[in-house]
């Protein structure tokens, strides 16, 4: 027996960043229509640009309590572009009355448990060194398979449905204490709590798109997920019914939730009007 336990193979999609901006409307309210309609008419033009990018795009999103008032999520397919996205934003004079309340860096992530754990009963894992690179080559093959597949590629380059609008966002972690650590479980049982996490989210298929993004080494929780759905209520729905696996009850921590609504790009465009 390997004396660590095997991580389940991913394949990763876009880079994500969401970025929650709390709005000075004291110091936007000093200018008179004139001028803030040229603030807004300079972000939706912004907005409108990033909106049919070739690869990956951004939306803003109107956030209800949480202490912010706008999400801004940008997909891109490398980091220096979302680096460059962080930029524009600053550079536009809107950017002036928005302050960063809080972001979150990932990357979009479709998680192979079963694929990982079927391997592992087909092929035992070795001990020796060099049989487990072997090893990892040949699962790596079998990633590279999966990966080319329509249904991976919804996943790993994810589209919001326009039948959509309202997003709920929340970081996530897998317990690591003494008495429940995730990561000391067989990558069996993992694979099985994972299989019956996944049956509880496609009771709600039609209702709920859903995106997990992973974040080991690039944020402060492990993964980010981000929830589109046709009506907010079905977001207390899914994560109460998930709350009741064991996955989440005996081995999920959550962050800050935050909920709000898609905002057309020219929405930008009612900043001054009263």
């Amino acid at each position: 027996m390997p004396k660590t336990e095997i991580a389940a193979k991913n394949l990763d999609g876009w880079f994500v960043l969401h970025q929650f901006f709390r709005a000075s409307w004291p110091a936007l309210k000093r200018h008179d229509g004139r001028r803030l309609n040229e603030i807004g008419a300079e972000f939706t033009t912004l907005l409108q640009r990033w909106s049919s990018l070739e690869d990956g795009w951004s939306r803003c999103y109107r956030i209800v309590g949480g202490g912010a008032d706008f999400l801004l999520l940008h997909f891109r397919p490398t980091l220096e572009l979302l680096a460059e996205a962080e930029r524009k934003v600053q550079l536009t004079t809107l950017g002036d009355y928005l302050e960063l309340e809080y972001d979150y860096l990932s990357v979009v992530e479709l998680g192979l448990y079963q694929l990982t754990a079927e391997f592992a009963k087909r092929k035992a894992v070795p001990d020796e060194p060099e049989a487990m690179a072997t090893w990892r080559e040949e699962l790596e093959q079998q990633a590279e398979k999966a990966a080319d597949t329509d249904f991976a590629r919804r996943r790993l380059y994810p589209q919001q449905p326009d039948e959509m609008p309202y997003i709920c966002f929340y970081p996530m972690t897998k317990r690591r204490g003494e008495s429940e650590n995730w990561y000391s479980l067989p990558l069996a049982q993992r694979a099985a709590m994972m299989s019956d996490h996944g049956l509880v989210g496609r009771a709600y298929a039609g209702r709920i798109n859903q995106i997990i993004s992973g974040s080991i080494g690039f944020d402060d929780w492990e993964w980010g997920v981000t929830l589109f759905a046709q009506d907010a209520l079905d977001f207390k729905n899914v994560i109460t019914d998930m709350r009741y696996d064991e996955a989440s009850a005996r081995y999920a921590e959550f962050g800050p939730f935050y909920v709000g609504k898609r905002m057309r790009a020219d929405d930008w465009l009612e900043l001054g009007r009263t």
